[in-house]
């Protein structure tokens, strides 16, 4: 049987690849390459040893999506990662936001039911808990009044799926609500590499530090934090990949459900921490400017993690330190060459 992930040349999707192939899952990739590389399927294979079949396909493409299901009729459940995903480009672009993410991902959902597939893991965010959540999130929360384009449509994607649930039991549907995923495979091969000018912090940071950009922008420095930049809890995307094995786990021993996780360390950093343990760990310089704080940012939010501990048998196990080295040697490899 096969897995279908989507988005699966961008960032989390290639490292979550990676792992799937690792325990010799089939896997077959759907991406549009709007915001990832095709060069990265090449280097997938390079890690693993194993082949990969790919499609150059976006979601909104009814067409060409229901050929993929129909060229492999054995794809038995979906990683859905394809959507765009920065918060302050959402606040300047919400059409395309909602556009790309709602419609593409109702797409998938009635592409999936006509071929009989029922077995999805949706890839969230911890922006649907709102800021008027308590800061460290926990899932029995309610969603709240999320701050931007982007959160909204995880939180309207979230409800989709329960409806969906709710209307149809036979449906099996795990929910993981990212937290900040940051570092590279220890390849040094596969990392995050936005195209245009990055929208998060890490990637931001690794062009800064390799002379792409000449200083780096800290949104805020007078947020109720340790040094007044906000925090965030940072996961080693190794670490969230290996959380999508888990659920898959979970799902492949459950007839059907609606399960939802936190995949997140529990431990918030700082802007101002990253930036200083980014230039500690691995000796280089970052020069760093304050400015006015970003549109729909929000001060602290950080996991309960206790739920997927307790449920999956996961915990992060990557530090801070290790995220920052990640990071700065998959710049070493493909920069630097």
């Amino acid at each position: 049987m096969s897995i279908l992930v989507t988005g699966g040349a961008g960032y989390i999707g290639s490292h979550t690849v990676v792992e799937l192939l690792n325990i010799d899952e089939n896997v077959i990739i759907v991406d549009n390459l709007i915001n990832s590389q095709i060069e990265t399927i090449d280097k997938i294979k390079e890690i693993t040893g194993k082949d990969i079949k790919f499609y150059q396909v976006d979601i909104l493409d009814r067409e060409n999506l229901e050929r993929v299901f129909e060229e492999n009729t054995d794809i038995e459940s979906v990683i859905h990662f394809a959507g765009l995903k920065a918060v302050g480009e959402s606040v300047e672009k919400p059409l395309e936001y909602y556009k790309n993410n709602l419609i593409g991902t109702l797409t998938l959902l009635e592409t999936m039911r006509k071929y009989n597939c029922k077995k999805i893991i949706f890839s969230s965010s911890a922006t649907v808990y709102g800021e008027q959540a308590t800061s460290q999130y926990v899932e029995t929360m309610k969603r709240g009044e999320t701050t931007n384009p982007y959160g909204t449509t995880k939180a309207m994607i979230e409800k989709m799926l329960e409806d969906i649930y709710y209307a149809d039991n036979s449906w099996n549907i795990s929910i993981l609500r990212y937290f900040n995923p940051i570092g590279a495979h220890e390849s040094g091969l596969i990392g995050e590499d936005p195209k245009g000018i990055p929208n998060n912090l890490m990637p931001f940071i690794m062009k800064v530090a390799n002379k792409e950009i000449d200083h780096l922008n800290i949104f805020g420095k007078d947020y109720a934090t340790k040094d007044g930049t906000a925090a965030r809890d940072y996961i080693h995307v190794v670490d969230l990949a290996k959380g999508h094995l888990k659920a898959l786990e979970k799902l492949n021993n459950e007839k059907s459900g609606l399960f939802i996780y936190n995949l997140g360390t529990g431990n918030p950093y700082t802007v101002q921490e990253i930036v200083d343990t980014f230039k500690k760990v691995n000796n280089i310089d970052v020069p760093y400017e304050y400015t006015e704080r970003r549109a729909g940012d929000l001060t602290i939010m950080y996991a309960d993690p206790t739920k997927a501990r307790e449920e999956l048998g996961w915990a992060a196990e990557k530090n801070i330190e290790d995220m920052c080295k990640d990071s700065w040697n998959f710049v070493k490899i493909t920069k630097q060459k």
